[in-house]
């Protein structure tokens, strides 16, 4: 038996057959007569010598050849068009697809995607806020924003600013609280979006790097970090706010930051594309964009005391 591979248009006619089991189905999905595409399989089982369906009165059945071919056709297919995408998506210098968890696409990007248009109008931006992994190719996107630790093998991986969590509130919360001390009767938020982190960078955490006893807590639980932080920006009490979602609010003055250190989780927020791509004209607008709005809150970093839950000691 040849080793020659059959035509591609045998193949394909396969594979959309096996996919439907129906000939009718899978001439539809072609764009082709039912007859058609029984002559492209027909040619398949002569290249192969043997039958890869069996021919019943109203279906058709995979024989054992046909269906040791069939995952192997689909995943191929899959892969081809999914190299196909990416191929095209390379000729493309002006959309650019996005995609980052709900908390950071609410409280980081969107409050300042009117300075990136206005600096990028040739751009389009479209943005999947998921929490989903996502493969580039098959999901067509360009870029991943992605908090954790990593690893990210195979992508161009590029952290941002040194994350930490400190205790944010309203100026009025924070003239009733205005010690440490005093936060052990406050309503205090609870974020269980950062659950994951180890260690932990949660109440307990802050209040036993600050020399604090404090007791149960008290106050909502969210898991969803931008809700905790439109709680505290309603008033509701004082949360643990993670410096890329809350750095805005405490630059225009909507929270405040009174007691000056904070937890560094360790983990990061980090920019992801595949390699290569990472000088595609948009992609390196978006990621120089970032990098310059994070500068511009760097002042709020640089006025904390930054504890390291991975080394308590620094």
């Amino acid at each position: 038996m040849p080793d020659r591979l059959p035509p591609l248009t045998a193949l394909r006619a396969f594979d959309a057959a096996a996919r439907h089991m129906s000939f009718a189905k899978a001439a539809d999905e072609l764009h082709v007569t039912p007859a058609a595409l029984s002559y492209q399989i027909k040619s398949l089982e002569e290249h192969l010598g043997e039958p890869l369906f069996r021919r019943l009165n109203r279906a058709v059945e995979l024989t054992d050849a046909g269906a040791a071919l069939a995952p192997g056709a689909k995943d191929g297919f899959q892969t081809l068009a999914a190299a196909w995408r990416a191929a095209v998506r390379l000729q493309d210098t002006q959309s650019l697809s996005v995609t980052a968890g709900p908390a950071f696409t609410a409280k980081w990007l969107a409050p300042r995607l009117y300075e990136f248009a206005q600096a990028h109008p040739e751009v389009e931006l479209r943005f999947s806020a998921s929490l989903r992994m996502m493969d580039f190719g098959r999901d067509a996107i360009d870029v991943a924003i992605r908090f954790g630790y990593g690893p990210d093998e195979g992508l161009y991986s590029l952290p941002l600013a040194e994350e930490w969590v400190a205790p944010v509130m309203t100026p009025d919360l924070a003239a009733r609280y205005p010690t440490p001390e005093s936060l052990v009767d406050a309503p205090l938020i609870v974020d269980h979006s950062v659950d994951f982190l180890e260690p932990k960078c949660d109440w307990p955490a802050w209040f036993k790097t600050m020399g604090v006893t404090h007791g149960p807590l008290h106050g909502p639980q969210f898991s969803q970090a931008d809700h905790a932080l439109d709680a505290a920006l309603a008033g509701v009490g004082v949360v643990l706010g993670r410096r890329a979602l809350s750095v805005k609010d405490v630059s225009d003055g909507r929270l405040v930051i009174p007691f000056k250190t904070a937890l560094g989780t360790g983990a990061r927020f980090r920019f992801l594309c595949p390699e290569g791509t990472e000088n595609r004209p948009q992609v390196k607008a978006l990621r120089e964009w970032m990098l310059a709005e994070i500068e511009k809150t760097a002042n709020i970093t640089e006025s904390l005391r930054i504890i390291s839950v991975m080394d308590p000691k620094a």
